[in-house]
């Protein structure tokens, strides 16, 4: 009994660590990314969250408007003006400015979608799932649109990221819609799935990055690539997925395959964290930054196995997120300035000490602790 109570007072302790870091993110981005002059949001952001430069990434903005507008609606105290003005500003932005490649279409369409929920904007709901038809018909169909051809002598492959992103599209434009949209968009989900279980190789021990466009690995350094934070952002996927259809196998498969074998095989076990990439036959990645430890993997290593446990309610799985918890919340954040540090050493020392870059927006981070707080508010709920 005594073990247990220990166990709730812990989840409790991790609970409000990262309610109060959710809060300090949050005020990070909105006292420092809005450019008030020309719209949009700055995304390049130094320590204390001087702008060091100007150029506004797409993705990121559309990141940045949804992640606004769902802390706007789901999170009593972010349900604010000032936050409403913000991802309202950041839409205006995206539909006069932006140009496309296929991940700034996807997270176009994630913006565009929560921001018609908190606006009741009709209009701006019907722009995205156009968007989203055109989208699926580049990517099953004629990929000529999305303005990456290909080269000859090039090797047709399979990308997980591309299925993975589509999956997340077809659950947020599907999300408390409905019995009619959800039907509107299994056979895309299906799809999405198929394609990403592809990735599961080496007689199950091993998600690879890359594979060929029917399945089968490929030669060579792309086709051994790993990305263990990847892997396991794709089983969080899947499991809110077999969650929604109530899939037990393709619960199993994303638990068994895509969390705890990445987990195990990313976990640095000198110096702890997760490697960015590895080479799944033990070769040296040649990917310069493959041992460092990044701040986005070890989000989705928190989200996922805290997906998991709730799913579950195996204990060994609580225990693994409390293991990236540690790791994470010792090292990531800046108790000086607020928000994340990104890049880490492998040893663990901050080796860049921006807090925004081309690459790191508004996203990983409040999205990782949004979730977490939302999973143990229900887990101690339970207790």
């Amino acid at each position: 009994m005594a073990e247990r109570t220990m166990s709730v007072q812990r989840l409790e302790q991790i609970r409000q660590t990262i309610r109060r870091e959710l809060d300090r993110t949050v005020d990070f981005w909105l006292k420092h990314s809005h450019d008030t002059e020309h719209g949009g949001f700055f995304t390049c952001l130094s320590r204390d969250g001087q702008v060091y430069d100007q150029l506004k990434y797409v993705w990121l903005q559309g990141r940045q408007v949804w992640m606004y507008c769902r802390l706007y609606q789901t999170v009593p105290r972010f349900h604010r003006d000032d936050i409403l003005q913000a991802a309202k500003a950041g839409g205006v932005f995206l539909r006069k400015h932006a140009r496309r490649t296929i991940f700034s279409e996807c997270f176009y369409i994630l913006a565009l979608d929560e921001l018609s929920r908190v606006t009741d904007d009709k209009h701006m709901q019907v722009e995205a799932e156009q968007m989203m038809e055109q989208l699926v018909h580049w990517v099953q169909k004629d990929p000529s649109g999305l303005g990456r051809p290909q080269l000859p002598g090039d090797t047709p492959s399979s990308s997980m990221a591309v299925p993975m992103m589509l999956l997340c599209l077809v659950q947020q434009l599907s999300e408390g819609r409905g019995p009619q949209a959800a039907l509107k968009y299994q056979s895309v989900g299906q799809w999405c799935v198929e394609q990403i279980v592809q990735h599961v190789q080496r007689k199950g021990t091993a998600v690879l990055e890359n594979v060929s466009a029917d399945g089968a690995e490929l030669q060579g350094c792309a086709g051994r690539l790993q990305n263990p934070g990847h892997a396991l952002e794709a089983g969080w996927f899947l499991l809110q997925y077999s969650s929604q259809w109530d899939l037990q196998d393709l619960q199993d498969t994303a638990i068994s395959r895509f969390i705890e074998g990445p987990f195990q095989s990313g976990w640095d076990q000198e110096h702890g964290g997760l490697f960015y990439f590895l080479d799944v036959d033990g070769h040296c990645p040649t990917q310069l930054e493959w041992s460092m430890k990044l701040w986005w993997p070890h989000c989705e290593a928190l989200v996922a196995l805290l997906m998991a446990y709730t799913q579950t309610q195996r204990p060994e799985l609580l225990e693994r997120f409390t293991q990236v918890y540690d790791y994470t919340f010792k090292h990531f954040p800046d108790a000086q300035s607020g928000e994340w540090f990104g890049y880490l050493t492998q040893e663990g020392k901050v080796a860049l000490d921006f807090k925004g870059g081309p690459f790191k927006g508004f996203f990983h981070v409040p999205r990782c602790l949004l979730m977490c707080e939302n999973m143990l508010d229900q887990i101690l709920l339970q207790d």
